[in-house]
């Protein structure tokens, strides 16, 4: 079974976190279902940027993002080359070190 590593964020992992994921899962719901609320203002119908994530190892493990996915990322806080939106980056065998930015678009935190 896969494994994220998420790295420390000052409000939604202080300490990080290391989670075992099943394959085929988004790194969004990995996160969520492991208690990490990561914001998802559109309710992960890649509407919006706020699940925004950076992959920094196993990005290449990952299946490409397709055009929408990339044309909503370049309006994204904090844009990387790594950056998917993590409610389509789909995790596959290899394990993901996943940075999540400290701000997003949203001027206000959604609550979910």
């Amino acid at each position: 079974m896969p494994k994220i590593t998420v790295l420390p964020h000052p409000d939604l992992a202080p300490a990080g976190a290391v989670l075992d994921v099943p394959a085929g899962t988004t790194i969004c719901d990995a996160l969520l279902d492991h208690g990490i609320e990561i914001e998802h203002a559109c309710e992960q119908s890649r509407a919006c940027t706020t699940c925004h994530c950076i992959v920094r190892q196993g990005f290449d493990g990952l299946d490409a993002p397709d055009e929408n996915e990339e044309d909503l990322l370049d309006r994204a806080w904090g844009l990387e080359p790594q950056s998917r939106l993590s409610c389509q980056a789909i995790v596959g065998q290899a394990d993901l070190t996943v940075d999540i930015p400290k701000y997003t678009v949203n001027h206000a935190k959604e609550n979910h």
